[in-house]
């Protein structure tokens, strides 16, 4: 028998003795295997401590800055995380439509489809439009339970939703109509309960646009769920949102109390004015929401328009990336709105006058700039500046509001604003889908349109009428102040 050299790795030179039956490679490779295991398991733990200390940082930091400059005490922040909550199951519902309406089945029958869907969204608002705003200011105890109700209305017709997707059932439609209109809704809710929560440090403008920055927030972090759940199905994302709105409908019932109360609110209607009651809202405040119809309109145009326009007649050599293009132009116009809520809070101060009419003549420019050089860069700049435009002309708005109504009324005309704008998307967006695939023609046409809204609201501004009976009333001080003819 030849004698085997001494195993050096064993301690003293020694050989190790060999069982006979030969088993000890296989326990070595076991003890490898569990050793190798045992060592990615605590990896794992480890990944996943460190995640979840990331995570509850992150949370945390997230709630101090809501909570920040009082707004914990007032309870605005409660609001804030609400509204987070609110775009988190919204994008998740665009995700889901996406899927389904835009993308499904022939490109001239879902166009069809879609311009009925925007037209039936249409007459709720010409009906429902008049009254949220005066319904919220007459009944107290009902803001809180008005905002729960878009959530929960949300979440019932998303189950319904993923349903109808997954049967291919004709309730599709209707429900989605539901879901739409009860975000719209949501808006002008909101919009009437920001004034309630209001703590003294900031103004009403930092507030609506700290709430949009948590609405930015809380749309980042959901879409990537909302699309991993979408690859298993449309149903899957709309099933994720009915848990947000679930969550949603809860924390807004959750709301400070103070949001119902109405104690010393006015209606804009029954706002004096020189000392006597006139209908409807200032002339100032009357101005900056018929110019800031005009960024929203194209929002809804641009929504609409563009996901046909690059469906049916894609960009040469874009041809099988029509959804990364749309994606393109789509995450340009958040840019744009994130851009925008960044230099509104940067901004020592903002002249709302001139940003509004800014905002409008951009718009005008770039869709005649984009219809003149269409091209990828021109599409991708076009969502850039409409996003842009439309958060810069919404501050101006909240600005003169706050500037413009008395405190008492704030809600009152913040929820008549929201509510004229919302119906300005929808005209927008029928607007879109009724325009030729042609896409010289269809954004020449929008940059028409806009020039015409222009020409008329610049040409109805305030103070152009008759200012000879200024210099009599200037030097009035004091109460005579309010006794001018």
């Amino acid at each position: 028998m030849t004698s085997q050299p001494p195993d050096e790795s064993a301690p003293g030179g020694a050989r190790p003795e060999v069982p006979a039956d030969g088993l000890a490679p296989t326990r070595t490779v076991g003890q490898s295997v569990g050793t190798g295991a045992l060592a990615t398991a605590r990896g794992l733990r480890g990944f996943a401590r460190v995640t979840g200390r990331f995570g509850r940082a992150t949370f945390r930091q997230a709630r101090r800055a809501a909570g920040a400059q009082g707004a914990e005490r007032s309870g605005l922040n409660r609001l804030i995380e609400l509204h987070a909550c609110n775009a988190a199951g919204d994008a998740a519902v665009a995700i889901a439509l996406a899927g389904t309406i835009f993308f499904a089945g022939a490109t001239s029958e879902a166009r069809g489809q879609v311009a009925l869907f925007l037209g039936l969204t249409m007459l709720p608002f010409a009906i429902v439009a008049p009254l949220i705003g005066p319904f919220l200011d007459r009944f107290s105890h009902g803001r809180r339970w008005a905002i729960g109700a878009t959530f929960a209305i949300r979440g019932f017709l998303c189950w319904v939703l993923a349903g109808a997707v997954a049967d291919e059932s004709v309730w599709l439609y209707p429900a989605a109509l539901g879901v739409l209109v009860s975000s719209k809704a949501y808006g002008v809710t909101r919009a009437a309960a920001v004034p309630r929560l209001l703590p003294p440090e900031i103004t009403l403008v930092k507030a609506n646009g700290r709430v949009s920055l948590a609405g930015v927030v809380g749309a980042s972090i959901s879409a990537p769920l909302a699309g991993a759940a979408a690859y298993f199905g449309s149903e899957w994302a709309l099933r994720y949102a009915f848990l947000v709105f679930v969550l949603g409908t809860v924390v807004a019932i959750l709301l400070p109390a103070k949001v119902d109360s109405t104690e010393g609110e006015q209606t804009v209607d029954e706002m004096p004015t020189n000392g006597r009651r006139t209908p409807g809202l200032p002339p100032k405040v009357a101005f900056a929401l018929r110019v800031n119809c005009g960024p929203r309109w194209l929002s809804g145009f641009l929504t609409m328009y563009i996901v046909f326009l690059l469906r049916a007649e894609p960009i040469d050599g874009w041809e099988d990336r029509t959804t990364l293009l749309i994606g393109l132009v789509i995450g340009g116009a958040g840019l744009g709105n994130t851009l925008g809520i960044v230099l509104a809070s940067l901004a020592k101060k903002i002249n709302p006058a001139f940003t509004v009419v800014a905002a409008l003549l951009a718009d005008i420019v770039i869709v005649a700039l984009a219809a003149a050089f269409y091209s990828v860069i021109a599409l991708v700049a076009l969502g850039l500046t409409a996003g842009l435009t439309q958060y810069l002309a919404k501050v101006s708005l909240d600005s003169t509001i706050q500037t413009g109504v008395p405190a008492r009324a704030h809600s009152s005309a913040f929820a008549r604003g929201d509510t004229t704008l919302q119906l300005a998307w929808v005209i927008g967006g029928f607007v879109g889908i009724s325009m030729p695939w042609w896409p010289q023609f269809g954004l020449t046409a929008a940059a028409v349109i806009l020039g015409a809204w222009a020409v008329y609201v610049l040409g109805s501004r305030p103070g152009r009428a008759a200012p000879a009976a200024a210099p009599a009333a200037a030097p009035a001080t004091g109460p005579q102040a309010s006794r001018r003819p």
